[in-house]
């Protein structure tokens, strides 16, 4: 039976079992190159353990709100979405020096660990991690390719790849060069836009609407519906980065505090505050190991300003507009119910 609202986490076991055999898979035919390999090969291996899904849930249902049926094919080139999303989880990372993702080390840190008695242990991590990411990229295009979709619906997608890594590539640049500037709100947004929105939901939609033969009205939909939730998300993510439980974010919270990264939430903060709090900010962001005192300061700025208010109305302005171009579709209810179900599931989380 195809996954509907009331057995999502159906579809989530699909998808992980793809993942699992197929990069397990390939883990195995690297390691078996040379023994020295294994650490990459464990490391590969732990990039698609966990996740949400939600990349693969929304090409998914792009495809089924198209008209098309249910496909273990279709699984498969969902499941692609979440390699192109491990592999820019171990970019970011790496760029960012983060030490944490989901309350384990990252790839670059657990590397850096694993080859602790070779001199410049640090670099020789980072390096690695870097080529983990560029093959989770790699199979990505492959598992999509070897999906068992007919070629033709395959080569309707393909064009829309380059779109998608060129997008993810921009707003990842754009997040470096904006970094430890002076915080803009405009600016973060067209971070917030490039770098996560389009690639978590609206390209996986449009992806697997151009696999099932969307027509433009649909497709507009997809974007219309896409890009506002993609932005919620990322806007979620961002407030539980500072304020969110460390014991469900699995992330440090001092993260984007240490990288001084042009957060919407900063730039709120930045935009509300007068002199003396943006001279006292300014002292805080940026600093190497930022202690709890640091934290708990910067927090109860933000709250004082009311930016983490003002962020949480951005989500819901938000996620109205992606439900309202979704409303305009008058989609399939199974589909019309799954991709109201999603909007939930992105922005109104605790991790």
């Amino acid at each position: 039976m195809a996954p509907d609202r009331g057995d999502a986490s159906t579809f989530k076991d699909r998808v992980d079992g793809v993942l699992w055999r197929f990069v397990g898979a390939e883990a195995d035919r690297l390691a078996a190159i040379d023994a020295a390999l294994d650490p990459v090969a464990d490391q590969l291996r732990a990039a698609v353990v966990a996740g949400k899904r939600l990349r693969a849930a929304f090409c998914y249902w792009g495809w089924r709100a198209a008209g098309q049926p249910d496909s273990d094919a279709m699984v498969r080139a969902a499941a692609s979405m979440e390699l192109v999303h491990a592999a820019a989880v171990v970019h970011d990372d790496l760029i960012d020096d983060s030490p944490l993702r989901r309350g384990r080390p990252t790839v670059h840190m657990a590397l850096r660990s694993a080859v602790a008695g070779r001199p410049r242990a640090a670099h020789t991590g980072q390096a690695l991690a870097m080529l983990v990411g560029d093959l989770l990229m790699s199979l990505a295009g492959q598992l999509f390719a070897t999906s068992g979709l007919p070629a033709a619906y395959l080569g309707r997608a393909r064009p829309l790849w380059g779109t998608l890594a060129r997008e993810l590539i921009a707003g990842e640049c754009l997040e470096i060069l904006h970094t430890a500037g002076t915080p803009d709100v405009a600016a973060s947004l067209k971070v917030v836009r490039y770098k996560t929105a389009k690639y978590t939901v609206e390209q996986p939609l449009l992806i697997g609407g151009a696999l099932a033969g969307a027509g433009d009205r649909l497709c507009a939909g997809y974007s219309g519906y896409g890009v506002p939730l993609g932005e919620a998300f990322q806007l979620r993510d961002d407030l539980l980065g500072l304020f969110g439980d460390e014991r469900l974010t699995g992330k440090s919270a001092a993260d984007d505090l240490r990288g001084h990264r042009p957060t919407a939430l900063l730039a709120e903060t930045w935009r509300l505050a007068d002199d003396t709090e943006r001279e006292r900010l300014r002292a805080l962001l940026g600093r190497p190991d930022p202690d709890g005192e640091c934290l708990d300061t910067v927090r109860e700025l933000m709250r004082r300003l009311k930016a983490p208010d003002r962020v949480e109305v951005m989500i819901g302005e938000r996620v109205d507009a992606a439900l309202a171009a979704l409303d305009t579709l008058h989609l399939p209810a199974p589909s019309a119910e799954a991709l109201h179900a999603l909007a939930h599931s992105a922005t109104v989380r605790q991790y």
